[in-house]
């Protein structure tokens, strides 16, 4: 959003107060308070007639500083994210006052408001400036009613407000020569945000918009810091577009709330990101594993669906996972949570046998009751379900006929919703996918009295979250969801998946592109929809999509209107799908422990390249290929001929399919048939290599290899089975070979990648170099 007619001028209809200076600053309960005039105050006739802004600094946790901008405080809370870090007494700042400056320091970071005229906040770590707050960065913007602003989300936003001139509170935090921003959630554009405008509203609008479904007002740099703006509902974002020097990030309303988060790198601002909003939770392992879905629009019953699963049995490809999409429920009755009986008769039974094969089975849910279902007016009289201001309750036709929302802030309808899920875990369902969540609307009446715009994208959370709770029950570990709406904090409800693609090569390319986006969020999970949802893809991009499927965290199968089973296509798809789901079985040690990487200190399981090698200038724009994990790269496939190019960066590398040795540091390009793709070992790494090959919660002790690339120094592994045991393995390197113990009493190998390998006996191995 836009307030600016070039640098010098304002918008015709805008006006803009400025924080002019920091007239006096006080410490107040361990935080450091500045009174901004929107004047220099030079008389004492100056201090009349004047507004003020209130700029309060804070320190949560260590590393982090909050900057909370207030002009009239007497209007309702500030409605933020649920913050788990906040509250936590670790934090202990250091507020120091002069003739000159306030500072509030902690840990690493101190932000630092210079006294008087010109108004000065900067935030420095290690000796120099991240970021900073100048002249004109901070203001409060009134909007004549009769302007029109950019886009039609803020022109209905303000609608909603009502009449009279909008108030909006921004931000302007400078950008350094060479600085790049990343994150602000899931965005199908580039993987970089400078020069664009971003709008945080959750939308239904596909892969290939400027909206998404999971908006995080997050975003990180390529130098040590991260800011979350926190405020759940429209944040506007021009990120060096309105002034080219400056992130400006504004809000409606008096109050403008957001947090600095330093780190020595991108990693470190990852992990205190997710200090403040909480870690990732580590899916179980089976959820690694092949999901095959009934797809959307397609008939199918319990024979199409044993027929699929025979089919995969047949042709020894692995499946995990199966999953009933909408209508495994009656038409126009979604959600009734009831199996349709005049297509599944005997749920139970089906479900039994289904588990008797050992597949875990996934049904799909979404937040909505359609009038006939027969749960509507048990929902409507109980008071579950969200209302117009007149007290009746909001419903229209869009996706349902006279469709109702779930009023989640209402404990009882939580409550009753997760009883509902309940019924279904009990019959024998694993798993939800939960579906939809972001259309939803503004002309209603919370429960709890929540704000509806800033309601609009935390309905994401707490639907996700009513879900996540009733898996939890099963057990330590064993909770996953399939979700695609997010906010900020979604991260710790995993797994998402990018949402309505095309089933062509450039919306594969654009899915890549929204996942490492919001891999910058902390959202250590991902998927997305194998071969594309709209549409039917032709064998060339079903194959080229499998396996860039099975080198994501989680790899599902799933389309629109056509089955997504591989000899639908041709055989080679069932060629390729046997190679690349029997490789991630292979992989499932290191991409668990990956995982659990990721759930002790956000950092994605799937790592864009700026945040893999952040002193690499090359890796800075790269959104084509990835690191799985911390030791491979992948570099997708995104045409029928199998050309490719793509960046490695510098040092040593393996092929992990063919054993072929790369010297990195520049640009490559390679053909590759449909059973291969750039997917390259970096030089010390020692993968564990499992010993099972069809299903992702094998026992990986028995058998287990150790794959040894481009001799490393000595190294350490743990691995932690899915059954809970876990072994340590010790590789020592010296000037003949490699020698290998474990804690493990199974037997296991070492190999050099080159394909040379020796068994182990009592816990020992030993190789030659």
């Amino acid at each position: 959003m836009r307030f600016t007619d070039g640098f010098w001028q304002l918008r015709e209809g805008v006006s803009a107060l400025y924080a002019r200076e920091a007239h006096d600053i006080d410490a107040h309960d361990g935080a450091l308070v500045v009174s901004a005039p929107t004047k220099v105050i030079e008389t004492r006739g100056d201090t009349l007639n004047r507004p003020v802004l209130t700029v309060t600094l804070t320190a949560p946790l260590e590393g982090i500083i909050g900057v909370l901008i207030e002009h009239h405080t007497g209007g309702l809370p500030h409605e933020g994210f649920d913050l788990p870090g906040i509250g936590d007494d670790s934090a202990s700042p250091t507020i120091v006052i002069d003739a000159t400056e306030g500072a509030i320091t902690s840990g690493d970071l101190t932000a630092r408001v210079r006294q008087g005229a010109g108004w000065s906040l900067s935030f420095e770590s290690g000796g120099h400036v991240l970021t900073s707050s100048e002249e004109s960065s901070i203001a409060m913007i009134d909007v004549d009613p009769s302007v029109a602003l950019d886009g039609q989300l803020e022109d209905q936003l303000r609608r909603h407000r009502g009449g009279g001139a909008q108030r909006y509170m921004h931000q302007q935090l400078s950008l350094g020569v060479g600085e790049l921003v990343y994150g602000l959630g899931e965005r199908f554009g580039p993987l970089v945000k400078n020069g664009q405008s971003i709008e945080t509203w959750n939308a239904d609008g596909g892969t290939s918009s400027e909206q998404a479904y999971k908006n995080v007002p997050f975003y990180v740099t390529n130098r040590g810091y991260g800011v979350l703006v926190d405020h759940p509902g429209h944040v506007s974002f021009e990120v060096g577009s309105e002034n080219v020097e400056r992130v400006q990030f504004a809000v409606a309303g008096e109050r403008l709330q957001y947090y600095v988060i330093a780190g020595t790198g991108q990693r470190e601002v990852l992990e205190r990101y997710t200090a403040l909003t909480g870690r990732p939770a580590l899916p179980p392992a089976w959820s690694f594993g092949t999901w095959l879905s009934t797809s959307f629009t397609t008939d199918y019953d319990e024979k199409t669906v044993t027929g699929f699963i025979d089919g995969f049995a047949e042709r020894d490809l692995p499946l995990s996972v199966f999953h009933f999409d909408c209508f495994w429920m009656r038409e126009f009755n979604w959600c009734d949570f009831e199996w349709d009986p005049r297509v599944f008769p005997d749920p139970e039974g089906m479900l039994h046998r289904l588990h008797s094969r050992g597949l875990k089975v996934s049904v799909w849910v979404n937040p909505y009751i359609g009038q006939r279902s027969p749960l509507f007016e048990e929902a409507r009289s109980a008071g579950h379900l969200l209302r117009r201001p007149d007290g009746t309750v909001w419903q229209w036709d869009r996706w349902q006929a006279g469709m109702a929302i779930v009023d989640f802030t209402n404990p009882d309808a939580r409550r009753w919703y997760q009883e509902k899920l309940r019924r279904l875990t009990a019959q024998g369902v694993d798993t939800f996918k939960t579906d939809f969540g972001e259309r939803v609307p503004l002309d209603v009446v919370w429960h709890d009295g929540s704000a509806p715009e800033g309601m609009h994208n935390r309905f994401a959370q707490l639907y996700n979250e009513a879900v996540f709770e009733v898996l939890q029950e099963r057990g330590e570990g064993d909770a996953v969801v399939f979700a695609r709406s997010a906010t900020v904090g979604g991260h710790r409800f995993p797994v998402h998946w990018g949402g309505d693609s095309a089933s062509t090569f450039v919306s594969m390319a654009e899915t890549l592109r929204g996942g490492l986006s919001l891999a910058f969020g902390a959202f250590g999970f991902w998927s997305h929809d194998i071969g594309g949802f709209e549409g039917t893809p032709d064998p060339a991009v079903f194959k080229r999509w499998t396996a860039f499927g099975f080198l994501s965290s989680h790899s599902r199968f799933h389309g629109s209107r056509s089955y997504r089973v591989p000899w639908a296509f041709d055989e080679e798809a069932v060629e390729v799908t046997r190679v690349f789901s029997q490789l991630k079985m292979r992989l499932m040690p290191y991409l668990y422990t990956a995982g659990k990487e990721s759930a002790r200190s956000g950092v994605p399981v799937m790592r864009p390249m700026p945040l893999a090698f952040p002193d690499d200038p090359a890796a800075a724009y790269l959104d084509r290929q990835y690191m799985l994990g911390p030791d491979l790269l992948v570099a997708p496939v995104f045409t029928a001929d199998g050309d490719v190019e793509f960046y490695l960066p510098a040092g040593g590398w393996t092929h992990l399919l063919t054993g072929e040795r790369m010297t990195g540091g520049g640009w490559r390009r390679e053909r590759h048939d449909f059973t291969s793709l750039p997917l390259y070992v970096r030089d010390g790494a020692v993968l564990p290599w499992s010993a099972h090959a069809d299903r992702p919660d094998a026992d990986w002790l028995q058998g287990l290899e150790l794959r040894i690339f481009g001799d490393p120094d000595d190294a350490a592994i743990v691995v932690d089975n899915p059954a809970g045991d876990s072994a340590e393995y010790s590789v020592v390197k010296d000037e003949t070979g490699y020698s290998a113990s474990t804690t493990s009493s199974d037997a296991f190998s070492i190999a050099i990648a080159t394909g040379t390998a020796t068994a182990a006996s009592n816990g020992k191995a030993w190789i030659a170099r």
